[in-house]
C-alpha cells in the first residue's frame, strides 16, 4: 500500500541566527527565525511524512510551546518523524522539494542536505529531489524577509510488517 504526504512551512528570516536547510549550516548573513533550529525544509518533510499516514502535523508533535524543543537540531525531529512512520509498517519511497528564497544560492550544498536526509530516512540520495527557486524579487521571499519549503512524499507499507 502507498501514501502521498505533502507539507509546507514557512520561517522568517532574520540578522544573528544561524541558516540550517536540509540538516545543513550554510553561510548566510542571515537564518530562519524558530522555535527550533527553524530549518523549512526539515520541517516540511517531517509534515510531508506525518500527513502521509494521517498523523497531524508537526506542530502536534514538536509544539513550539514546549521548552524541551527550544533550538532543537531539525534531524532529530526528522528521525523521530520516522520512526512514527516506521513503527507503522512503512518506510519511504522518494521525496520531491522545492525551496523558495531569494538568497543565498543553495544548490551547491543539495548534495550534502540529500546525504544528511537519506541517512536519517535510510534510503538512497537518488530517492531525493531538492530544487530551489526565487520569486524574482516579489513578496516577503523577494525582499529577503522568509524562506519557504514544500515537500512530497511518497511512503510504501513493508508487507512484512
Amino acid at each position: 500500500m502507498y501514501r502521498i504526504g505533502q507539507g509546507i512551512d514557512f520561517h522568517q528570516l532574520v540578522e544573528g541566527r544561524e541558516f540550517w536547510l536540509g540538516g545543513v549550516l550554510i553561510p548566510h548573513t542571515k537564518g530562519a527565525l524558530g522555535h527550533s533550529d527553524a530549518d523549512v525544509l526539515l520541517h516540511a518533510i517531517c509534515d510531508a511524512l506525518l500527513g502521509a499516514l494521517s498523523l497531524g502535523d508537526i506542530g502536534k508533535h514538536f509544539p513550539d510551546t514546549d521548552k524541551s524543543y527550544k533550538g532543537i537540531d531539525s534531524k532529530i525531529l526528522l528521525a523521530r518523524c520516522y520512526t512514527l512512520i516506521s513503527e507503522r509498517g512503512y518506510s519511504v519511497v522518494n521525496i520531491d522539494s522545492t525551496v523558495l528564497l531569494q538568497a543565498p544560492k543553495i544548490m551547491k550544498y543539495a548534495d550534502a542536505m540529500r546525504e544528511a536526509i537519506a541517512g536519517i530516512l535510510h534510503i538512497s540520495t537518488d530517492d531525493i529531489s531538492i530544487k530551489a527557486t526565487t520569486t524574482e524579487q516579489l513578496s516577503f521571499i523577494g525582499r529577503e524577509e522568509g524562506i519557504v519549503a514544500t515537500a512530497n512524499v511518497l511512503l510504501v507499507k513493508d508487507e512484512r510488517a
